[in-house]
């Protein structure tokens, strides 16, 4: 069947039966190396570095609910950004978006600047910065969005564009958008890479990354990143993804109605200052959020009137059904304090530059019933 729709790929999208039992769904190929007729004869699976079938039916199930032809399944999220800078070489120059999830940040900065690439960050918010910043040396643009924690919002096609006959990719950290709010291929991105921790995998039981490509030679280039690298995804944890994305659909459904009424709960609410969610109509970005996501998440980040940092203090130690934890997209509701958590390990002076305040609280809001969660919310302002 081509031409699915969404809700029907995500559990149908480039899947088949298991051929040697008819098992409806993928079992966990718990093997390491498989039987070969004779030297070089096999069966597609030599070695579960290269291939395993478990995770080739994750990876082609990525690659259908990106809109893309091949899908890639690494060990984090991390580990799948890793791989994209490994395409680079010694002088290449970036231009990443300036609020970025701290361990992109730390990867780029601490980690890949040592070996000769060069980082600029840009409010991408604006497609100009990005213009102004493109040279010969240019090779990737790194675009978040909706961005960790403040969530702004990139218009990818103008900033894609930007890059159009030159010889520069153009990726997408989607993972709090998911594939149900939008497809940055379709809008003219190379290369989109999810935490498949988060929405993907959506039961806070498995960490994993992800990426999917829509060029052949470029799909070339990625594996061999994979396989020579050695980042790969596990069986059983294959296997959670691909049963998390079965169940994407309804659970994104229910985000973002939940997240919607949070927002505008907190925008009512006496104690906030900011709401930070491309649903409201104040946002800056809405527009652009309503021109290329379906929805507008679950994700939902605040700052107090005070601005101080004991108000949100006191606000984490009451909450009950929410969790004070790190990470996001999980079915079950979430609060985190990213200058302490999540975005820890981006310069203090920095996180202040991007506006990442010390009593900024970020909130991922799960499937729980909204009045529970909005009573919650009460009584820890309270």
């Amino acid at each position: 069947m081509h031409n699915m729709k969404f809700n029907t790929k995500t559990i149908h999208g480039n899947q088949q039966h298991d051929p040697s039992t008819g098992a409806v769904m993928t079992p966990i190929y718990q093997t390491s190396t498989y039987a070969q007729s004779s030297p070089g004869v096999h069966q597609g699976y030599e070695y579960s570095r290269g291939a395993n079938p478990t995770r080739t039916a994750l990876e082609n199930a990525l690659a259908s609910i990106e809109n893309g032809t091949h899908g890639f399944a690494f060990g984090s999220g991390l580990a799948a950004t890793d791989s994209v800078m490994k395409l680079l070489n010694p002088g290449d120059e970036i231009i990443a978006m300036d609020d970025l999830y701290g361990g992109s940040y730390r990867m780029f900065t601490r980690i890949y600047a040592r070996y000769g690439l060069n980082f600029q960050f840009v409010d991408m918010t604006n497609p100009q910065n990005v213009a102004e910043k493109i040279t010969s040396k240019t090779k990737l643009i790194w675009i978040e969005t909706p961005t960790n924690p403040l969530m702004k919002v990139v218009d990818i096609q103008a900033v894609a564009d930007l890059a159009k006959g030159k010889d520069i990719l153009v990726a997408v950290d989607n993972t709090f958008a998911s594939p149900y709010l939008q497809n940055p291929l379709d809008l003219g991105a190379d290369i989109v890479m999810h935490s498949a921790t988060k929405y993907l995998g959506g039961h806070s039981d498995v960490v994993a990354g992800a990426l999917v490509v829509k060029d052949e030679e470029l799909a070339e280039k990625v594996h061999f990143q994979l396989f020579a690298g050695g980042g790969i995804l596990g069986p059983q944890d294959s296997y959670l993804v691909l049963r998390g994305i079965k169940t994407l659909h309804v659970r994104m459904q229910r985000h973002c109605e939940n997240g919607r009424k949070v927002a505008e709960f907190l925008s009512k609410h006496p104690k906030v200052g900011k709401v930070f969610y491309p649903g409201l109509e104040d946002h800056p970005n809405h527009e652009v959020a309503k021109k290329q996501m379906r929805d507008f998440g679950g994700m939902v980040s605040f700052n107090f009137k005070s601005g101080e940092r004991n108000d949100a203090d006191a606000f984490f130690k009451k909450l009950k059904v929410f969790t004070l934890a790190e990470s996001l997209g999980g079915v079950e509701s979430l609060a985190n304090h990213p200058t302490t958590m999540t975005h820890a390990s981006i310069p203090a002076e920095k996180r202040a530059e991007i506006g990442i305040t010390e009593d900024l609280v970020r909130l991922s809001v799960g499937i729980e019933d909204i009045d529970d969660l909005l009573e919650d919310l009460e009584q820890a302002f309270a």
